[in-house]
């Protein structure tokens, strides 16, 4: 017999569901939330609400906004000709912190998987051609991962999308930065081998 009452029984099995919370970190947070002053929680699930109604996919590029087209889609300042492919749009969060990269996304909405009944058609492949042929983009970059089904959408990609003018190309896969190579697996290694560059 539990001694949770039913209602927080229910709110860590809620909390349980998202992603990054286990068992125990659901029980914490949900023992919080019961304990704590009622203008917080209701606050807090006004938040979730609101969030959850004001942002949608950006109707260009895939990303997470508020308004369509997006910040990065409407940035006049961003490089036009150069387009990265992720797979989420949470992955242009990630690339964005980066600082790096000045051109413009394109989120595919996963990654061709046969065997769990995603194929080609199923992605924004058909979006992205469009975008090909109105917009002035010369380099693609593929940006989504090492694992077989990354691996066989990025192939392709490859076949699917060459036009005259086009140049397309995958990020590097390398080591972590800050580690030593006796914490990289044979295949990572494999691609920071094959993505050097010349140090000039």
């Amino acid at each position: 017999m539990s001694v949770l009452p039913e209602p927080i029984a229910s709110l860590i099995g809620a909390l349980s569901k998202l992603p990054g919370i286990g068992p125990r970190s659901a029980e914490r947070i949900a023992l919080h939330l019961v304990q704590a002053e009622t203008g917080a929680v209701k606050q807090l699930a006004e938040t979730l609400l609101v969030a959850r109604e004001r942002v949608r996919l950006c109707e260009v590029c895939g990303a997470l906004t508020e308004k369509s087209p997006c910040a990065i889609c409407s940035d006049s300042r961003r490089d036009a000709s150069l387009v990265c492919i992720v797979e989420r749009p949470v992955d242009i969060i990630s690339i964005e912190k980066s600082g790096t990269f000045r051109g413009k996304y394109h989120v595919l909405g996963g990654k061709i998987s046969p065997l769990n009944g995603v194929e080609p058609e199923d992605l924004r492949i058909a979006d992205l051609e469009r975008r090909l042929a109105r917009e002035p983009i010369k380099e693609i970059v593929i940006a989504l991962g090492t694992d077989v089904e990354g691996d066989a959408t990025s192939f392709y990609l490859a076949k699917r999308l060459p036009r005259e003018g086009l140049t397309i190309t995958r990020i590097a896969h390398g080591l972590p930065a800050s580690t030593g190579l006796e914490f990289a697996d044979e295949l990572t290694l494999s691609r920071a081998l094959e993505g050097r560059r010349e140090l000039r």
